[in-house]
């Protein structure tokens, strides 16, 4: 089944804009995958009430044979890859992947919840899921 994620990057250390740049780049190579819509990017501050850098968010939207979990999983290699580590909740980090929400398909697991239970709180999600529906 094909359907459509909604993909957000972020990134608020090193090079944002370059680590933004080569996620697209890697989400664009998924197996099974192509990128219909990437939206503006926009500069944030950080949530969590942490001291840190501004970070740069941007989203995409992807259709996709992929799985919720699958998806997920492929996201985190990526993120790896650009030197992500998960050591604390908040934290700065070179890159940021989250899976939104899907057009068709819903998850809720301990590690994965479709649509993201973040996306009410976070405005700039919003615009810039709203930007992509738009432009498909």
């Amino acid at each position: 089944m094909r359907d459509v994620a909604y993909i957000a990057l972020g990134s608020n250390l090193g090079d944002r804009h370059e680590h933004l740049a080569r996620a697209r780049d890697a989400i664009a190579q998924l197996p099974s995958s192509r990128v219909v819509a990437e939206s503006s990017i926009e500069e944030t501050a950080p949530l969590g009430q942490r001291d840190q850098p501004m970070y740069l968010n941007q989203m995409v939207a992807v259709e996709t044979s992929l799985t919720p979990r699958q998806l997920l999983s492929k996201l985190h290699e990526i993120e790896q890859a650009e030197g992500r580590a998960r050591h604390e909740r908040w934290a700065s980090r070179t890159l940021d992947l989250d899976i939104v929400c899907f057009d068709a398909q819903t998850a809720s697991e301990t590690d994965l919840e479709i649509p993201h239970r973040g996306l009410a709180d976070r405005p700039f999600w919003q615009r810039e899921l709203a930007e992509l529906r738009e432009k498909r």
